[in-house]
C-alpha cells in the first residue's frame, strides 16, 4: 500500500511532466509523421518525441531512481519498486489534422509482491481545454482540482458509449461489426481518438462508458486510474479496458459479449 503522502507529491511531479509534454503539444499545431509503427495509419510525430523527451527530463530531475515505459522508447529499469507509464502524444492521428483530441497521459505504478504493476497516482493533460485530470489510488479523481464523478446510475439505451478504433484492418472490420450490434441498443456511440481522454471525459460525466479491446498500457494506465477513481467499474478488456457506472456496466458487458 502506497502512503498518501507519497501518492501526493508523486501526482504533484506527474502533473510537472504533463505540463512539460503539454507545452511541447501547445506549440507544435498541426504537424506531419516523421515515421509510422504498426502501420501506415499508426504515426509518430517529432512532437512525439520531443514530448516524451520534455517528460524524461522532469522524471529524471525528481525521480531518477523509477522505472520507465514510454511509448516512443523511453525504458529504464527500477529501482524503487515504482515506474512512470509514459503516452506523451495521446491521440497522434488528431494532431496530424489539428483536432484538439490530445492528450498527455502520464500514470505512476508500484510493483506488487506478485510482479504485476499497481496503479498509484495518474494524470492527463489536455493542453488544448486548459484541463487536467488527476487522480491518486483512494484519493479521489480531480478535474483542475475539483472533485469529478461518473454518471450513475444510467440505463444502457440511454448510455452515451465512447470507443476507439485499432491500426490494423482486420480488428477494424471486427470492431465495426461489435459496433453495428450495439448502436441500437444505447443512445449513440460516440470515437474521438484518445483513449485517456475518452477515460476522463467518462469520469467527468461527459460520456456514460468506454471500451476499446486493442490498446497498449501507456494509452489507459492514467485515465483508468482516474475514472476508478471517479466511481466507475474499471475491468480488463482483452489488451484494453472497458469503464461504466456501476448500474451500466454489467448491461455493457453483456451487450457487447
Amino acid at each position: 500500500m502506497t502512503d498518501p503522502a507519497l501518492s501526493r507529491q508523486l501526482l504533484t511531479v506527474a502533473v510537472r511532466a504533463a505540463h512539460a509534454g503539454g507545452a511541447v503539444l501547445a506549440r507544435a499545431g498541426a504537424t506531419a509523421p516523421a515515421r509510422h509503427k504498426s502501420s501506415p495509419t499508426d504515426p509518430v510525430t517529432e512532437v512525439d518525441l520531443a514530448s516524451e523527451a520534455a517528460i524524461v527530463a522532469v522524471l529524471a530531475a525528481d525521480r531518477p531512481g523509477d522505472g520507465l515505459l514510454g511509448e516512443e522508447g523511453a525504458t529504464r529499469t527500477s529501482r524503487t519498486g515504482l515506474r512512470w507509464v509514459i503516452d506523451p502524444v495521446d491521440g497522434t492521428t488528431n494532431l496530424l489534422y489539428g483536432s484538439p483530441h490530445v492528450t498527455v497521459s502520464i500514470a505512476v505504478e508500484r510493483q506488487a509482491a506478485d510482479g504485476s504493476w499497481q496503479p498509484v497516482a495518474g494524470v492527463v493533460h489536455d493542453p488544448a481545454r486548459s484541463e487536467t485530470f488527476t487522480a491518486t489510488r483512494g484519493g479521489g479523481a480531480h478535474l483542475n482540482g475539483e472533485p469529478i464523478r461518473a454518471n450513475d446510475p444510467v440505463p444502457l439505451d440511454r448510455a452515451l458509449v465512447a470507443t476507439g478504433f485499432a491500426y490494423g484492418s482486420a480488428s477494424r472490420d471486427r470492431q465495426a461489426q461489435t459496433v453495428r450490434a450495439l448502436l441500437s441498443r444505447v443512445r449513440d456511440v460516440r470515437s474521438h481518438g484518445s483513449a485517456a481522454l475518452e477515460l476522463c471525459w467518462l469520469a467527468a460525466g461527459r460520456c456514460d462508458a468506454y471500451y476499446e479491446d486493442e490498446l497498449a498500457r501507456w494509452d489507459w494506465a492514467a485515465g483508468a486510474l482516474v475514472a476508478a477513481e471517479a466511481g466507475a467499474t474499471v475491468t480488463p478488456l482483452a489488451t484494453g479496458v472497458l469503464a461504466a457506472g456501476p448500474t451500466l456496466h454489467p448491461a455493457l458487458v453483456a451487450a457487447l459479449t
